[in-house]
């Protein structure tokens, strides 16, 4: 039982550790209030009508709470808000849709990464 729990906690970890981003790449979490992004998200994670409704509000006050933080440059709320999102949707999710989630949500901010090296590199050239 103790191992599973400290897998579970370095799993976790290394999770949120991925998660220190630049303010930029905050966008994913506004693209999950857009209607067509978050219908495709619950279909995906073959959530039911209380998990939907749930998830809404969660990514409401999510957005809510990152244009706040964003927008007086606070670096700190925003990481804040990005626990505050992960916590939040790991007591709705079951941990197979949790897992989904984080695995979208990783691979949405690292194409945010790849994007802007693209750019970046078509501009040297």
């Amino acid at each position: 039982m103790k191992k599973i729990l400290v897998l579970i906690m370095v799993v976790f970890a290394v999770a949120t550790s991925s998660f220190a981003i630049k303010p930029v790449q905050y966008e994913i979490f506004y693209k999950l209030n857009n209607e067509s992004n978050f219908n495709s998200m619950a279909r995906y994670l073959n959530a039911n009508e209380d998990q939907k409704d749930q998830l809404k509000y969660v990514f409401l006050k999510t957005e809510e709470k990152m244009k706040y933080a964003l927008k007086k440059e606070d670096l700190m709320a925003a990481e804040k808000v990005l626990y505050f999102n992960l916590g939040n949707i790991k007591s709705i999710l079951t941990e197979d849709q949790y897992k989904k989630y984080l695995m979208v949500v990783n691979v949405s901010i690292n194409n945010i990464d790849n994007n802007d090296e693209m750019i970046a590199n078509n501009n040297i050239k």
